[in-house]
């Protein structure tokens, strides 16, 4: 269990309790008017064992506080948010970690998605990718399993060409000038960006430099399904799934989406940032 999640539910916990001490009742006076082993308030109480959702209703009612409901199915919902440290991911090398998107992204129908600084690895050429798997393992200082992870991504990209899937995709314009590699890698990779306007499975925008926004830039991020929101920082890949979190990420695409450039437009804008890549 990761250190995040444990020291959530022991924040939790540690609520609960207080909650329990304020209705003036001890643990096992608290247990009888829930109907449940004492063993078990104790176990939540200390952060032995996760609540759920039902747990914390029927809490906040003993304790005769359901206002503080809300509050704590918020608590459970931000225990519940997944939090994945690279390092972790990465103790057996990048491979692994790509093998798992493959699985993600072949279960997924639609997509929205946002990238800052990069070219999403779902568009990349095997050039491009190798060159940022390399500088992201010296990086983490963590197995260098390169051809593997390459190898792995390429599959990933295998969805693009499947029937019924759409991938609805934002690109800020500084992402297509981050220098990665060679001269010849930027302009294969950003040859391989204009080949995909047009696909029937991808929608892809880029958003100007110099364009009113109604949104500031934000940092990346993926929307599956409609299901769930996947958050990658430098150290954490971050997952949320409530209604709030869903919402709140889709109005941020919305917005960002309205000030993005599509079709021929995009591919002026990507054209443009090729014609700048000076040979190497």
């Amino acid at each position: 269990m990761s250190t995040d999640f444990q020291s959530g539910r022991e924040a939790l916990g540690a609520r609960l309790s207080e909650l329990r001490a304020e209705a003036g009742l001890t643990g096992k006076e608290f247990a009888e008017r829930l109907g449940w082993q004492r063993s078990k308030v104790s176990r939540l109480q200390n952060g032995k064992q996760t609540a759920s959702a039902e747990d914390l209703e029927a809490w906040a009612a003993a304790a005769g506080r359901p206002d503080v409901c809300a509050e704590l199915l918020a608590r459970l919902r931000g225990l519940e948010s997944q939090q994945r440290h690279w390092r972790r991911q990465l103790a057996a090398g990048h491979a692994p970690v790509q093998d798992r998107y493959v699985v993600e992204y072949r279960r997924t129908a639609t997509m929205r998605g946002y990238e800052t600084t990069v070219i999403p690895g779902l568009f990349q050429t095997p050039d491009y990718a190798r060159h940022l798997l390399v500088q992201n393992a010296e990086l983490m200082r963590s197995p260098r399993d390169t051809e593997a992870a390459v190898a792995a991504r390429m599959r990933r990209q295998e969805v693009l060409y499947e029937a019924g899937k759409l991938f609805r995709v934002l690109v800020w314009e500084g992402a297509l000038h981050a220098f990665v590699g060679s001269g010849e890698t930027m302009t294969g990779q950003l040859d391989r960006l204009i080949g995909l306007i047009g696909m029937s499975t991808v929608e892809l925008g880029v958003v100007p430099l110099g364009a009113p926004m109604a949104l500031t830039p934000k940092h990346g991020f993926w929307i599956f399904d409609e299901e769930r929101v996947v958050v990658e920082t430098i150290n954490t890949e971050l997952q949320y799934d409530s209604a709030d979190d869903l919402a709140l990420y889709g109005r941020v695409w919305d917005g960002l989406s309205a000030s993005a450039a599509y079709g021929p437009a995009a591919h002026r804008l990507i054209a443009r940032a090729r014609g700048l890549v000076a040979p190497t």
